[in-house]
């Protein structure tokens, strides 16, 4: 036999086995990180956590979600605002990498490029600027929804530094936000991702001595209205969504705070 032919056999064979070990490498970091996402992390506040419409519920360091794959994103971002979090610490933005915690696969970035929406984030990375871990996973694109410019600039960035005013005079803020989702939506990119004609946010002050609630319904479009004019109350948000917020707490204290706006203990 030809030692050429043996030397090609044994190349091919070779770049073979390196393809097949780098495969499986990444099959078990695929299966490692899915695994890392599904458990309860220690400070995560399960008691406050909404149900899920997709049982694709993933946990971070920082915030947990839970994905919706026909809508490319997460239905919601849940997360604990301590008063010791607020930081003023200018980190550098890193990179928009995909989630590797979503079993179906998160979207990529790449969707949101030339879309004319702003990658907005769910959880803020000014709410997570502590340490650099906490930080960076704010860039997962589990964690981004297509937002209009001036909506994620303006408004919304008001309602995000409210949360952290509130989180500072409450000692703590507890915060659940996502966009409204449903099968008429527009979308972009190649994945499809879905663009929300509506986003919410929901706060739950519990430091008080008693738990108190506001929640917001904003169109996501520019808007130079008062903050206050987009309260309603979780109800409303829960009839839109499909979503069951605080559905640990006894029917009547769910039905007493989720049923009203209470403005005054907050503006």
């Amino acid at each position: 036999m030809n030692k050429r032919f043996l030397y090609s056999v044994c190349a091919v064979a070779i770049v073979i086995a390196v393809y097949a070990f780098e495969y499986i490498l990444k099959t078990k970091e695929e299966a490692i990180n899915i695994e890392q996402g599904q458990e309860v992390k220690a400070h995560t506040k399960m008691f406050f956590m909404p149900t899920s419409t997709t049982g694709a519920v993933i946990h971070h360091e920082g915030y947990s979600l839970s994905y919706h794959e026909t809508y490319e994103q997460a239905e919601w971002v849940a997360y604990e605002l301590k008063k010791e979090h607020l930081s003023s610490i200018d980190r550098d933005r890193p990179y928009f990498e995909m989630d590797k915690a979503v079993k179906t696969g998160a979207a990529h970035w790449k969707n949101y490029k030339n879309s004319g929406y702003d990658k907005g984030h769910l959880c803020p990375a000014a709410d997570k600027r502590y340490n650099m871990e906490a930080h960076d996973e704010t860039f997962l694109t589990s964690n981004i929804s297509p937002q209009n410019h001036q909506f994620n600039a303006g408004i919304w960035n008001d309602l995000e530094q409210k949360v952290r005013y509130w989180a500072k005079k409450h000692d703590g803020v507890f915060v659940i936000t996502g966009g409204v989702l449903n099968e008429a939506l527009p979308t972009i990119g190649e994945e499809q991702v879905a663009v929300p004609n509506q986003f919410f946010k929901i706060v739950l002050d519990y430091n008080s001595g008693h738990p108190k609630l506001i929640a917001f319904l904003i169109p996501n479009k520019d808007s130079r209205k008062p903050l206050a004019n987009f309260v309603v109350p979780v109800d409303a948000i829960e009839t839109l969504t499909g979503i069951d917020f605080f559905y640990q707490w006894d029917d009547r204290q769910e039905n007493l705070l989720e049923a009203d706006i209470h403005l005054k203990d907050w503006f």
